[in-house]
């Protein structure tokens, strides 16, 4: 077992107000399925320090200094289908990913971002990730190939 894997979701604790709020339609990855998820998406990127993606390789579809959840809201319905999966992965590996429809996401988004300073929220349909950063706002773009 590596030390990722040994390390990945032990803070379950601090999505307990999302899993609240959605109820079953979270699910809570498992650290394989969270691996393979970033694959397509969060790794594609190179890293600005640790918690930030360099968007230079990315096409970048929109930026945004608003940082609550009625803008995440606006940019997951802007950029997303609302029956697609998305995935939300947060700032520390000890918190697990999660998964849920898109209009979910979009519903709940202010408890989202409640959870932590930085997330990204992958919209596997459309292969579009946003990034947000506390106080910063957030970063639409296409996923590279």
């Amino acid at each position: 077992m590596s030390t990722g894997q040994r390390g990945y979701g032990v803070h379950r604790d601090a999505i307990t107000q999302v899993l609240a709020a959605v109820g079953d339609a979270a699910v809570v990855l498992s650290y394989e399925e969270d691996h393979s998820f970033a694959a397509a998406s969060l790794s594609r990127f190179s890293a600005v320090g640790s918690t930030r993606l360099d968007w230079q390789a990315a096409e970048v579809l929109e930026r945004s200094t608003g940082f609550d959840g009625a803008e995440l809201r606006r940019l997951v319905h802007s950029h997303g289908d609302k029956g697609e999966l998305v995935i939300v992965f947060w700032g520390n590996l000890a918190v697990p990913s999660v998964g849920l429809e898109a209009a979910v996401a979009a519903l709940h988004a202010e408890t989202l971002l409640d959870c932590s300073p930085q997330c990204w929220i992958y919209l596997t349909d459309s292969r579009v990730l946003i990034e947000f950063q506390d106080g910063e706002g957030f970063t639409v773009g296409r996923v590279p190939a």
